[in-house]
């Protein structure tokens, strides 16, 4: 019965964060369950990436051929993704060059995203209900939660991308190019001058965008994670509801039934959106990184146009 009525009568109480709680005592001040976890999601993503480093890297001569070949499923799993990511989604908006130089960064993003949203999958934070307590009075209560429904921690990534956008921005552009850009760019300044009317509306439209884009980035991540946990925490309730509202055995236990159903059918759904999220954002950042240098790859584009026809003379 405590199972039953595990989820009380507020489902956010189980997205939330909460404090860390040893024997009903918070023995460390300001440490909160989504901070372990976090840290957790870290050990856990830099384990298995130096693993897979190791067995993706080519082995001893020993080997002979089979050194050429990555050892273990993780590793090659692994393998496929990033190649993939990189070969057929980064190079493809990026460019070859700038997907060559951002590949890392994008790929230690996704990476690091789907490993924070897998562990917020495991409910670790409802360990308490072995003890028929809830969140608010655990006698144990360590770990637990989705690190990226925290909207702290998908600000900090967020603003990661934003450092990178405008560092990129600065060299790939100088200073004037920037601020040309930041006003519709150079063809427009340099053009009739009528034109310049509207550069000062221009200018302001960029200057949000440079904290809409990695605000959006951020604010889309929290959302989807905390909307579908809180989906989810929703559906285990109606269990409890039934009983505290009927106590009739027979309607509550069709009740659980059916929400159990459901409840599994969204966890498949929450798993292929912690993929989904983890790419979005992976996504998203390569396209505002590649905006930075979009102009200067299309007078290179130009450039070989024009070359075209006198290779052909």
């Amino acid at each position: 019965m405590h199972f039953l009525l595990a989820s009380g009568n507020n489902p956010v109480s189980h997205v939330l964060d909460a404090p860390v709680r040893i024997g009903g005592q918070m023995p460390f001040n300001g440490l909160t369950l989504q901070v372990v976890t976090l840290f957790v999601g870290l050990i856990v993503f830099v384990a298995i990436g130096l693993y897979a480093s190791r067995n993706i890297a080519t082995g001893p001569e020993s080997l002979g051929h089979r050194r050429f070949l990555s050892r273990g499923r993780i590793a090659q799993l692994i393998e496929v993704i990033a190649l993939y990511l990189r070969d057929e989604m980064l190079t493809p908006v990026m460019g070859k060059k700038d997907a060559h130089k951002f590949t890392p960064f994008l790929l230690t993003l996704f990476f690091l995203i789907l490993t924070l949203n897998l562990i917020g999958m495991v409910p670790m934070q409802d360990l308490q209900l072995i003890t028929g307590t809830w969140i608010e009075d655990a006698q144990l209560a360590i770990v637990g939660g989705t690190a990226t429904a925290n909207i702290a921690v998908n600000a900090v990534l967020a603003f990661c991308v934003f450092m990178v956008i405008q560092v990129h921005g600065f060299r790939e552009l100088g200073l004037k190019g920037w601020l040309e850009h930041l006003c519709g760019g150079h063809e427009l300044i340099a053009g009739p001058k009528a034109l310049l009317l509207v550069v000062p509306i221009i200018f302001m439209v960029e200057v949000l965008g440079l904290f809409i884009k990695p605000s959006a980035l951020c604010i889309r991540l929290f959302a989807n994670m905390f909307g579908g946990h809180t989906l989810l925490a929703t559906l285990l309730m109606f269990g409890g509801m039934a009983w505290s509202g009927t106590n009739n055995l027979g309607i509550t236990a069709g009740v659980t039934l059916l929400s159990g159903i459901f409840a599994v059918l969204i966890t498949f759904m929450e798993l292929f959106v912690a993929f989904l999220q983890a790419f979005v954002f992976m996504f998203l950042s390569a396209v505002f990184i590649s905006l930075m240098s979009h102009h200067a790859e299309e007078g290179e584009s130009h450039e070989h146009e024009g070359a075209t026809p006198a290779v052909a003379h």
